[in-house]
């Protein structure tokens, strides 16, 4: 998100434009208000504990415990060990100690499968990751970690639930993924990960896909929400160092509706920018300026802390690694992540010349190169494609009659051929046709899904390439993160909300659902057939242990997205959908 009139319109600014499109459109004079009856309500759901270490939990173990990235035999388990009151997070004190670990079929560890020791140090936070090979495949595993020796000896943490992948050659019936983006812990609670976790531990959940901004790196009261600071963040200014982005982990890990998701399945993630700064590139960032530092230092903080405090398979860029990687999921699906941060041109308003530039890049030779042979192997009935930034086209120049061109200038909008967002993939041009023109010519039955974040809110797209759909875009809106009704300081479904969705879909015949208000999460379905994403939408975000509504639910079957599931709101939100070409 660029601070308004520096960059034209990236994330804030591009909501900001959709809301003044929508503004200076026709809204119907009546618009039906959506009573709680008609939602879905998951109100049978005893809501998580927040702010205390869940019942059974030692102070040692505050941070809980996580695992992520599962293979078919392994699978990553993370806790952090805080050893005596001088291991504060991020000050490199504190005595090392020797933490075990194992892995039962039973929850009550009556038979452990495997077992052993590891070190947790300062020199890592105290942060531990485990790799315990052996397991089987397509299992659910329990597991938990005891201090071994110093004060705290015999100490255990609590007990967490994840699941190995099916081995590659297996042919799982389906594969369901939370997909999740965007927690600002000062704009309110995470009721989706509570939702989550309790959805993970009833076995709706195999794995959990984070796209990105898992934190925030802004001072305290500079980015909250409409509603202010309902909780601060810690540290309060703006994190730069090693220490302040361990500091600003260690924080969000005290949340126990964090910590619940994460103990009830494995995480599969990926950073975006505000894991290091806003709106950053592999030179520099928006938010960071002369008075931030050396950039190469702050961003090397930023990267070891995230693969430090996250359940990770991946060494940092800038130590010669990559945390791009394939997950496999039997002949069902392969997952694959992409880091489009690292390693990107420099963002900014471009003209249609520098848009179509081969010099600029967002995902890199090397990384190209590795997606590309990737897919060029494929062998799963779906690709999945993590890519944290908007691969579909979003351009609001189609309405440009409708606004007043002061409106315009203020906001940014190139005339000349610009798009709303030059962050996403429409400022890289050369690198989503290359790969959209391998997609259609490797893969022309359309079985390829992008899982997005960032854009703090719901959209499902068409992606269409040489006048065919090669594949389908799926968008998870924010677990927190200000979305339209916060930025104008609105009631959540306002009529101004409502008319930018029109006229979005009107005018982007690719797009099939968007929906700007709501926070929350989706679930993937992947089934041999078709994938459905269905979202799941939070009732208030400032209150703790809020319920949840239930949104709509659309499915891709390689050739078209069609409604499977609608509420009275989404109704109501959009209008028709848009068919694929050819489908009405």
């Amino acid at each position: 998100m660029t601070q308004d009139g520096k960059r034209g319109l990236s994330r804030r600014g591009l909501l900001r434009g959709i809301l003044a499109l929508g503004a200076t459109a026709t809204i119907p004079s009546s618009i039906n208000r959506v009573h709680a009856s008609n939602h879905q309500v998951l109100a049978d759901a005893e809501p998580v504990g927040l702010h205390e270490p869940a019942p059974g939990e030692h102070g040692v173990f505050m941070h809980g415990v996580a695992s992520g990235d599962p293979l078919p035999t392994s699978v990553i388990l993370w806790t952090r060990v805080t050893p005596d009151p001088a291991a504060v997070l991020g000050s490199g004190l504190g005595p090392a100690v020797r933490v075990g670990w194992e892995v039962a079929t039973t929850e009550n560890f009556a038979t452990t499968v495997r077992s052993g020791t590891v070190t947790a140090t300062a020199a890592e936070d105290h942060t531990v990751h485990v790799d315990p090979f052996g397991l089987e495949p397509g299992t659910v595993y329990f597991f938990r970690f005891t201090v071994l020796d110093g004060g705290h000896a015999g100490h255990v943490s609590r007990t967490g639930r994840t699941r190995t992948a099916p081995a590659d050659d297996a042919e799982p019936d389906a594969l369901r993924l939370a997909v999740c983006s965007c927690a600002n812990y000062e704009s309110g609670y995470f009721g989706a990960y509570s939702d989550i976790a309790r959805r993970a531990v009833a076995g709706e959940i195999d794995v959990v896909v984070h796209m990105g901004d898992y934190l925030y790196e802004y001072a305290s009261g500079e980015y909250p929400g409409k509603h202010g600071i309902i909780r601060p963040h810690v540290p309060t200014w703006g994190i730069r160092t090693l220490a302040d982005y361990r500091s600003r982990y260690g924080h969000y890990r005290r949340d126990a509706e964090l910590q619940a998701a994460h103990a009830a399945a494995p995480w599969v993630v990926t950073w975006d920018d505000h894991e290091i700064a806003n709106d950053a590139w592999s030179g520099g960032a928006e938010n960071h300026g002369d008075l931030d530092g050396d950039w190469s230092t702050r961003r090397d903080a930023a990267m070891q802390a995230y693969l430090e405090w996250l359940p990770v398979r991946g060494t940092s860029p800038s130590r010669g690694g990559r945390i791009y990687r394939t997950l496999r999921f039997g002949r069902l699906a392969e997952l694959h992540m992409l880091d489009l941060r690292s390693y990107r041109s420099a963002p900014g308003v471009l003209h249609a010349a520098r848009r179509t530039s081969t010099e600029r890049t967002i995902m890199g030779s090397e990384q190209f190169s590795w997606l590309s042979a990737r897919l060029a192997t494929a062998s799963a009935r779906w690709n999945l494609i993590g890519t944290s930034v908007m691969m579909a086209p979003l351009n609001l120049l189609a309405l440009e009659e409708m606004v007043l061109d002061p409106v315009i200038e203020l906001l940014g909008l190139d005339l000349a051929g610009t798009p709303v967002n030059a962050d996403q993939w429409d400022g890289y041009a050369v690198d989503r046709a290359r790969l959209l023109s391998q997609l259609l010519d490797q893969h022309p039955h359309g079985r390829t899904v992008f899982l997005t974040g960032d854009i703090h809110s719901e959209w499902a797209s068409h992606i269409e390439h040489a006048g065919r759909i090669v594949a389908a875009e799926l968008v998870c809106t924010s677990v927190s993160a200000s979305n339209i009704d916060d930025m104008l300081r609105l009631s959540e479904d306002n009529p101004v909300s409502r008319g930018a969705e029109t006229h979005m879909l009107r005018h982007n015949p690719h797009i099939s659902h968007v929906e700007l208000d709501a926070h929350g999460y989706s679930v993937l379905d992947v089934r041999h057939d078709g994938v459905e994403m269905s979202w799941h939408r939070v009732a208030d975000i400032t209150v703790a242990g809020a319920p949840m509504h239930a949104g709509p639910t659309l499915r891709y079957d390689g050739a078209r997205l069609r409604e499977t599931r609608s509420d009275e709101s989404a109704r109501t939100n959009r209008g028709s959908l848009n068919a694929a070409p050819g489908s009405r």
